[in-house]
């Protein structure tokens, strides 16, 4: 879309919107915006990104605009806290003599 003005970061505390959101609200919005794209690929995204959330890992929010005066918010996720990393690791349970793990863990792609 023409006219693309940049986007703005939102205070999410202090947002009409997004003020009240806890932990199972983001996981709730990422599986209705991003759940229903086709692909195993981006399943496990999703899947991994509702595993952050849930684990503590932030979601930082912008606001982009056009000069139009269209609008839309931004999701994206800060870096996993060491919680999410701990939990990937027992997810992917015990190392056996050759140093291989016992389950593999797909972070997905992107849609």
């Amino acid at each position: 879309m023409e006219g693309y003005l940049g986007e703005t970061p939102v205070d999410v505390a202090a947002d009409p919107v997004y003020s009240g959101y806890a932990a199972k609200d983001w996981a709730l919005l990422w599986i209705e915006k991003y759940g229903g794209i086709d692909g195993d690929h981006h399943k496990a995204w999703v899947l991994d990104h509702v595993a952050r959330i849930l684990h503590g890992t932030p979601v930082v929010v912008s606001l982009a605009r056009w000069s139009n005066g269209e609008s839309e918010y931004r999701f994206r996720l800060a870096e996993p806290t060491q919680e999410y990393h701990s939990w990937v690791d027992d997810m992917l349970g015990e190392t056996d003599e050759d140093g291989e793990r016992e389950y593999d863990y797909d972070v997905g792609i992107a849609p």
